[in-house]
């Protein structure tokens, strides 16, 4: 799931965050909610998410959403899921988008606010994909996995940054990183791989055969 640089620290508490693409130029972070396509090991079986667990602000500002209205990325729309389940028409019972003068309420107010923030981490963001292709510092991983029952599998395309050229850096490129402050979520990114372990062992668990009475 796709994390913003400013989510950077909370999110490297939980999971690994790793920069999803096809080629170093075209990365996005994201924090890796699970070993295998398609799969969430911070979601049980009834939806739930993992108490205590980081969610990331991609998945907290739903069911609204920004959509660029010109090629530039200068304006936008906010936009509502017409499929959210949570969406009601008519009189039911609920939080009002609009008040009975047809203005913005509050929900719908907070909500703009928080995708506008978004937006601008976002941009922010995007400058520290630019600087880390800039130094040349991604490196494309694989990772590999094998499960308490033995199975092992693979799972790669995903770049992390390569130490051995971070710590090659000196001078102005290195001053760079650290006055911008790139340089604290380059480590906080290297921290986080360590949770690769961590979703393992979730793995495990709820692969694990329920014991019977």
């Amino acid at each position: 799931m796709p994390v913003a640089c400013v989510e950077f620290a909370r999110a490297a508490r939980d999971y690994p965050i790793v920069f999803a693409g096809n080629s170093a130029d075209s990365v996005v972070p994201a924090a890796l909610l699970g070993l295998r396509s398609g799969q969430n090991l911070m979601v049980d079986a009834e939806g739930r998410w993992a108490e205590g667990s980081y969610i990331p602000a991609f998945l907290r500002r739903y069911p609204f959403v920004l959509a660029e209205r010109d090629a530039e990325g200068s304006d936008f729309t906010v936009c509502l899921d017409a499929a959210f389940e949570g969406l009601r028409d008519g009189g039911e019972e609920g939080t009002a988008l609009f008040d009975e003068q047809g203005n913005d309420s509050a929900l719908l107010t907070n909500a703009m606010e928080f995708l506008q923030e978004y937006q601008v981490h976002l941009t922010r963001t995007r400058s520290l994909a630019s600087a880390l292709v800039t130094h040349d510092l991604l490196v494309s991983k694989q990772v590999n996995v094998q499960t308490a029952a033995g199975e092992t599998f693979s799972l790669d395309g995903f770049f992390v940054v390569d130490e051995q050229k971070l710590r090659e850096l000196k001078g102005k490129a290195l001053q760079d990183l650290a006055r911008s402050g790139d340089l604290g979520w380059i480590y906080a990114h290297l921290l986080s791989l360590g949770n690769v372990e961590l979703l393992s062992r979730v793995l495990d668990k709820q692969s694990a055969p329920v014991a019977k009475h």
